[in-house]
């Protein structure tokens, strides 16, 4: 979890400032990311985020390319269900103190989710 930004932040603006591309492959690690990044690992040859495949008006999905958007997202779904479990912890609707506390109350919660699932 990165500090904190502000709201208007694009995604992508954040992966890159907090160079993520270059973390990942430091530590050999991969990313299945969203539309949003699409454009953020440009190395062809050594890719570690993996974007699936936008439509256009002048250009549908062919089948392969609508399986592989369909796999992403069944890779990316339980992420997407934990940051939905964490947006039902209350103290987050009513949360009014500075960033750098909200990221940490956060990184806690992480935890105590991690140890409610892992029961």
């Amino acid at each position: 979890m990165s500090g904190p930004r502000p709201g208007r932040t694009h995604d992508i603006t954040a992966a890159r400032h907090d160079h993520i591309v270059e973390h990942l492959k430091a530590a050999g690690l991969g990313a299945l990311a969203d539309l949003g990044f699409l454009g953020l690992d440009k190395d062809c040859n050594n890719q570690v985020v993996v974007t699936g495949y936008k439509t256009t008006r002048a250009r549908k999905l062919t089948t392969g390319q609508k399986t592989a958007n369909r796999i992403i997202a069944a890779g990316r779904a339980p992420v997407e269900h934990g940051f939905a479990h964490l947006k039902t912890w209350r103290i987050l609707t009513k949360l009014r103190t500075s960033p750098a506390r909200a990221t940490n109350l956060l990184r806690a919660l992480l935890v105590l989710t991690n140890l409610e699932l892992d029961r």
